[in-house]
């Protein structure tokens, strides 16, 4: 399970790293050329959701791979589903059905690994664990 949730990690930080720069660094025109119709009528909502994918991307890996404050990563995984959800949302009020998809299996995933990390696999923050070997040393 602790392979499979890091691998899932990896994956959607990357995946939602590559998104959110897309939106920040993109011009508008050239999003809505590329079929995001949205960014023209909301470019707010645009760099907020990139804002926040890109801060969830390395809330996914960082927080776990430290193990200074492993907590966040569920955090960080929940807070990507709810970024999703509302995308899923956005897309059903504009009638863009074909594009629910993608947002649905990336919210999916999501909350798996928020479970995963909260529930089935959680990771030990640095502190506990050092104290838990000087413990078992002695």
């Amino acid at each position: 399970m602790k392979i499979t949730l890091w691998i899932l990690q990896a994956l959607l930080a990357l995946v939602f790293a590559m998104a959110g720069l897309f939106k920040l660094a993109t011009p508008i025109d050239e999003l809505v050329a590329s079929g995001m119709t949205y960014a023209a009528d909301y470019p707010w909502m645009l760099y907020l959701a990139g804002g926040a994918e890109v801060l969830g991307a390395i809330g996914l890996i960082l927080p776990a791979a430290t193990r200074i404050k492993p907590g966040l990563t569920p955090l960080a995984a929940a807070g990507l589903a709810l970024v999703m959800f509302l995308a899923i949302g956005l897309h059903l009020v504009r009638g863009e059905f074909a594009a629910l998809g993608g947002p649905a299996v990336l919210m999916a995933l999501s909350l798996f690994v928020a479970w995963g990390r909260w529930k089935k696999a959680p990771i030990t923050p640095l502190h506990l664990r050092s104290r838990s070997l000087e413990l078992s040393e002695r």
